[in-house]
């Protein structure tokens, strides 16, 4: 029974979220619109449940590239409006669109001249009326047995926070550097800054065969050092070469196996390669954007100066990453 109820409440949110996805339209990119013309920051503002969500939408806004603050309704009115900047964007959120506090802070912010974007799902409610945008986020119904407690309006309302932040992640052009720079802490700023060659496999670690070596003795090299790929270098320790797990496969099935087949004709040329003093955030892009799981850190000859696997980055081993 515990397990049922538990499963019913997440269908009814994802429920709720379809529904909101589905009636996201033109008012949505009016609202980025308005956000990106504004010289100001982005404040929002709400009560109770809805304060507790706007609360985490402005921390999102924060660290992916839109300034922004959380103003509490009945606090403003007792002088922190002052807060409030001629140029800057309000996100009034309310459910029902009729919170007494939040409506009464918006006659204030309408005769200041800033713009409102209502989070509601009262699409004609007093707060829709004020609003120069109005975001729908009205949900069929909640997951609370008894229709009562904010549970799929808020995870709705958290949802559209998220759709607001990336999407205007995106239309800023926010890079990975402009992340580190507001998150130089914590366990995430700590992943994201890290140079590859701090966490690398040095020296015995990276498995290396000569050119002229067999197929045979590259998979046996492969095999040896569980990283899945095997570097073929010169005597000058430079890289020619990868060979992977994709590569032996695809010989075998090309040639009917890997007798009389050197490591050199076995391997991939011009393999993909970063220098030293790149991150550990760059590497972990390139290999999702190439779909690789191992990189070879190389200096500006080529030559090799460790590997960096994607355990490194994610957790197998002594160096681990925590989110």
């Amino acid at each position: 029974m515990t397990i049922e109820i538990a499963k019913e409440v997440l269908l009814i949110e994802e429920q709720g979220l379809a529904a909101v996805r589905e009636r996201i339209g033109k008012e949505f990119v009016d609202a980025i619109e308005i956000i990106l013309a504004s010289p100001g920051r982005l404040v929002i503002t709400g009560i109770g449940k809805s304060g507790l969500v706007g609360q985490k939408i402005s921390a999102t806004l924060n660290s992916t590239g839109t300034p922004s603050f959380f103003l509490h309704p009945v606090e403003a009115m007792h002088g922190d409006l002052g807060m409030v900047m001629a140029g800057d964007v309000v996100v009034a959120i309310s459910y029902s669109g009729e919170t007494p506090e939040l409506n009464s802070l918006l006659i204030s912010l309408k005769k200041r001249g800033n713009k409102i974007i209502a989070m509601t799902g009262g699409k004609n409610s007093s707060l829709a009326v004020a609003a120069d945008v109005v975001l729908d986020i009205h949900i069929p119904k909640e997951a609370c047995s008894l229709g009562l407690a904010p549970t799929t309006s808020t995870t709705a309302t958290l949802a559209m926070g998220d759709a607001l932040s990336v999407v205007l992640l995106n239309r800023k052009k926010f890079q990975a550097e402009d992340f580190r720079h507001n998150h130089p802490g914590g366990s995430l700023g700590q992943r994201l800054k890290v140079k590859v060659t701090e966490v690398m496999f040095q020296g015995d670690d990276i498995p290396m065969v000569r050119p002229q070596l067999s197929a045979a003795e590259s998979i046996v090299a492969l095999n040896e050092k569980d990283t899945g790929v095997v570097l073929v270098v010169d005597e000058n320790n430079t890289i020619l070469g990868i060979v992977t797990d994709g590569d032996v496969r695809r010989c075998v099935v090309k040639n009917g196996g890997i007798t009389d087949i050197t490591a050199e004709q076995l391997m991939t040329k011009n393999p993909i390669c970063i220098g030293p003093e790149q991150l550990a955030a760059d590497a972990l892009s390139i290999m999702q954007k190439h779909e690789i799981t191992a990189l070879p850190i190389v200096d500006a000859e080529k030559r090799l100066l460790g590997l960096l696997h994607l355990h490194n980055l994610l957790g197998k081993g002594e160096f681990r990453f925590l989110v």
